[in-house]
């Protein structure tokens, strides 16, 4: 089991962070394409569920796997999006990503004066401290990559 990489969107689709731990195969593009890739690929799998369900989603898209990956998302009221990717094995990340966002991102982004003025989240205690939380989670693992 393992966590692949973590990118967090702000509500206009810029790329506030992105993280890798276990990706070994990279996309073949810029990461700003990859990007722009990413939140196109989101902002349609988001509407495609929210017309093509047959009933009121509370919560809406929540992950999609492929054969190689599972993607895991969760959008705060405010508008941002945060998309983990891991391997198949990992079920459920929505916890995760809600502990990420309420306990790291609030915590050490936005209630920082400092770190709150800027477009990107470019503070090295963020970085650290979600660095160590990915490296304890129960499922991630370095050697299974």
């Amino acid at each position: 089991m393992t966590v692949h990489n973590l990118y967090i969107f702000d509500r206009n689709g810029n790329c506030l962070y992105y993280n890798e731990w276990n990706r070994k195969k990279q996309a073949g593009i810029s990461k700003d394409e990859e990007y722009k890739l990413m939140y196109g690929m989101l902002f349609s799998i988001r509407s495609f569920v929210s017309k093509m369900s047959p009933l009121d989603m509370k919560e809406g898209f929540l992950s999609f796997q492929t054969s190689r990956y599972r993607l895991h998302y969760y959008e705060t009221p405010s508008g941002l999006k945060f998309v983990m990717n891991t391997d198949l094995s990992v079920s459920n990340a929505r916890e995760t990503l809600q502990h990420i966002y309420s306990n790291l991102y609030v915590e050490l982004i936005v209630k920082n004066p400092v770190c709150s003025s800027t477009p990107s989240l470019d503070s090295e205690l963020f970085s650290s401290r979600l660095d160590a939380f990915i490296r304890a989670l129960p499922y991630y693992s370095p050697r299974a990559a």
